[in-house]
């Protein structure tokens, strides 16, 4: 089971992806919008903004959500670092329901280029 710092890296990890992308990515990427990462396993949710093509989480809370995010992620702490690692594809990972991911309709379409 991942860690609390090994989730963190790898949005870390993510958040640098991000910020190198081009094209269609890039201009999914430069959403700004609040951004929450629920790990099921381990109970937490990094919460932050996704802006100028970065994620900056800035706080990591216990349970759930606080507040509804623009964008919220839901997913073990396995699967965050599989798929950040590309051991994982998203869209089999979320098809099945491994992962979650909630946002308006309008994030849903721009974040299909980025994920």
């Amino acid at each position: 089971m991942a860690t609390i710092e090994e989730c963190r890296s790898a949005l870390d990890k993510l958040s640098d992806s991000m910020q190198r992308a081009e094209g269609d990515v890039r201009e999914a990427a430069a959403l700004d919008r609040s951004v929450s990462c629920h790990i099921t396993d381990l109970d937490v949710t990094f919460v932050g903004r996704m802006r100028g093509g970065r994620i900056e989480v800035r706080d990591t809370v216990p349970g759930p959500p606080p507040d509804k995010a623009g964008i919220r992620l839901a997913m073990t702490g396995d699967d965050l670092v599989a798929l950040v690692d590309g051991e994982l594809n998203f869209a089999t990972a979320w098809g099945s329901g491994r992962v979650k991911l909630h946002a308006g309709l309008r994030d849903l379409l721009r974040l299909r280029r980025l994920l």
